[in-house]
């Protein structure tokens, strides 16, 4: 037992001191998006990682939860809040049960209800702009997760007016720069079931000028406290309650098939230890949960409105695999979901915004899905299995081997249910835009280099081909 201690006891020490320097510069930099600070992401590093953070923000669950809001901006001390939502949900009964709350309990608030759909780096900086003119000591957001995010980055550079917006966006992109400043507290209130980012520190939008999307994250970013009331589901359209809830499939077998957090590059300073860290004992847990109660209530969910039991566990699924891929993190599906949909040309889906073309997140990242899973699978085949057996297969016949076939067909079969449209040719791309695809793709190492089988150009161009039809 000694001699076991003392080989532990070297590899750490081996860890700790094998110290790898690593310089470069951000993609934006190279591409000519400049700020007046220097770019550089040096920073010293372990070889590999030994440890793991698990974040979450506080939630709150229970139908007509809402009416709280009011209480708990006082009890924060919340005495100049922002309210931010969209120009649709503005009329609709989650926005104002959130004012009735706020009004009865006296606080003192500005609306916003500008926030784009699927935001981008433009309608951020509006944002932003608002909050820094109006100075706020509190935030609520209402709505889904264009809404909790556009949210996040308001709250973050509003925090910190000297920041430049580059500053904390991922890198190769951005800087990637650690958040040392204090944020405000902020409330989000979910309407949608699906990107659980009422539990997560990540922000995500298109990059207009590259045509990708790219995001933010870092833990201080996580809402104060997560407010899940089922009663605002009940407004929610068909589509969204389809492409929300296929979401929850992804962020669920991503995080759960990531690479292990012991095979990523370690920290020298815990404070630059990424949000996404890798697959991990505690984000498994949250993860193969959330993947049986969506395939139980997927389909009831999406077909009916008025469903109370299914919506609601619907959007208890999108929280715990926001506990999960919030701390593991996601790799493939979602880092070509970013291109997929920054590079749309005239794509528009039922119940979604029409002011402008848009592939639905949800759409976006699982319509690579099947392709992605069965090539990953021989990095990981038990995981993928497992997978498999939390949407309802049974495995105990089934060989490693076939573990991506199996996963893959599970998935179209979801897919099929609740009419996902058939691939990303059906979202107006063809073989000849797969390179501009491949090309947006590349740079999103935040959540590729979490792949447990590394894609690079060849093979993105390999899944992306595969994808152009599913059925």
């Amino acid at each position: 037992m000694a001699t076991r201690k003392k080989a532990l006891l070297l590899c750490y020490q081996l860890q700790t001191n094998n110290h790898i320097l690593r310089q470069s510069k951000p993609v934006a930099q190279v591409l000519g998006f400049t700020c007046a600070r220097s770019l550089s992401t040096s920073q010293t590093c372990h070889a590999k990682e030994y440890a793991f953070e698990m974040a979450c923000s506080n939630i709150r669950y229970g139908e007509g939860v809402t009416k709280e809001v009011g209480m708990d901006c006082k009890n924060l001390g919340g005495k100049h809040v922002c309210v931010m939502t969209d120009p649709h949900l503005v009329k609709l009964p989650p926005v104002k049960a959130t004012l009735e709350s706020l009004d009865k309990y006296g606080v003192n608030y500005k609306l916003f209800d500008k926030v784009r759909v699927e935001p981008s780096n433009h309608s951020l900086k509006e944002a932003i702009d608002f909050c820094l003119a109006n100075q706020f000591d509190l935030f609520v957001a209402v709505g889904g997760g264009s809404v909790m995010d556009t949210c996040k980055a308001a709250n973050l550079y509003s925090s910190k007016p000297e920041a430049e917006f580059l500053d904390y966006v991922n890198a190769p992109i951005g800087k990637g720069l650690p958040v040392k400043h204090a944020l405000k507290p902020l409330i989000a209130i979910a309407t949608t079931a699906g990107t659980g980012s009422e539990t997560t520190g990540t922000a995500v939008f298109d990059f207009k000028e590259m045509k990708a999307k790219t995001g933010i994250s870092n833990r201080s970013l996580r809402p104060t406290l997560g407010i899940l009331d089922p009663l605002h589901l009940l407004t929610m359209p068909e589509r969204v309650a389809a492409y929300s809830g296929i979401d929850v499939l992804c962020h669920a077998i991503e995080s759960y098939t990531a690479m292990p957090y012991t095979e990523r590059q370690g920290q020298e300073d815990p404070s630059h230890r990424p949000a996404y860290q890798g697959n991990n004992p505690i984000s498994d847990i949250w993860s193969l949960h959330a993947l049986r109660v969506t395939a139980k209530y997927i389909k009831r969910a999406v077909d009916n409105s008025d469903d109370l039991e299914a919506r609601s566990f619907m959007q208890l699924a999108s929280c715990a695999a926001g506990i999960g891929f919030g701390n593991a993190g996601v790799h493939l599906c979602h880092g070509m979901s970013y291109p997929i949909s920054g590079l749309v040309k005239n794509y528009k889906s039922k119940d979604y915004s029409d002011d402008h073309p848009l592939v639905p997140h949800g759409l976006s990242v699982i319509i690579t899905a099947p392709a992605v899973f069965e090539y990953t699978a021989p990095a990981c085949p038990e995981r993928h299995l497992q997978a498999a057996e939390a949407l309802g297969v049974d495995i105990r016949n089934v060989k490693k081997a076939d573990a991506g076939k199996v996963l893959r067909e599970v998935l179209l079969k979801i897919m099929k249910d609740i009419e996902c449209p058939d691939g990303i040719s059906s979202l107006g791309y063809t073989k000849d835009d797969i390179p501009a695809l491949v090309k947006g793709t590349l740079p999103q190492h935040r959540v590729t280099k979490l792949s447990p089988r590394p894609a690079g150009a060849e093979e993105l161009t390999e899944l992306l081909t595969k994808s152009l039809k599913n059925y």
